[in-house]
């Protein structure tokens, strides 16, 4: 299945799932550069990317304006219901989605999408639920490594790498 919309969350999949806290109580997260090429693949090709989080920080936010990002929902409560409104608006259903969470909250949402993955240190029962499972920890480019799977899968690996160069 080639989706025409891919959701990803973001703590534990883009990032490593910690949160780093300054002696001023900043907070810092980890990503990963490798990740950014997932997301460039898929805009080489057409296909946008969402981002969905229950976190509502700024640095979410600057990733997203980083790999110019359109849809980024930051404080979301109910990712199947920001989901199913983000496809509405772009005349979509959740059977086009390809969706990769890593932990409970993001089971509802899992198991209503036309694809569904979780980086490898998910645990085991999100891990049963989904269709692709990578052998990459969140953090590490498991978001990447899951478009990369979808490309080859549908034969366009070789030409979003082409696009790139």
């Amino acid at each position: 299945m080639l989706p025409k919309l891919v959701i990803t969350d973001i703590d534990g999949v883009m990032t490593d799932g910690g949160m780093y806290y300054t002696a001023d109580g900043d907070v810092m997260k980890r990503f990963s550069v490798k990740d950014g090429w997932g997301v460039i693949f898929l805009r080489k090709l057409g296909i946008p990317v969402a981002i969905m989080t229950g976190e509502n920080t700024q640095i979410v936010q600057r990733r997203a304006e980083k790999l110019k990002i359109d849809h980024c929902f930051l404080g979301v409560k109910d990712k199947v219901a920001t989901a199913e409104a983000l496809c509405r608006q772009l005349g979509l259903t959740l059977d086009d989605v390809a969706f990769i969470g890593d932990d409970i909250n993001d089971l509802p949402l899992l198991r209503l999408v036309g694809l569904s993955g979780s980086p490898a240190n998910t645990p085991d029962y999100v891990k049963a639920e989904v269709d692709i499972v990578t052998e990459t920890r969140g953090g590490h480019g498991a978001f990447r490594e899951f478009v990369e799977r979808i490309l080859a899968a549908n034969g366009l690996l070789d030409e979003a790498i082409r696009l790139c160069l």
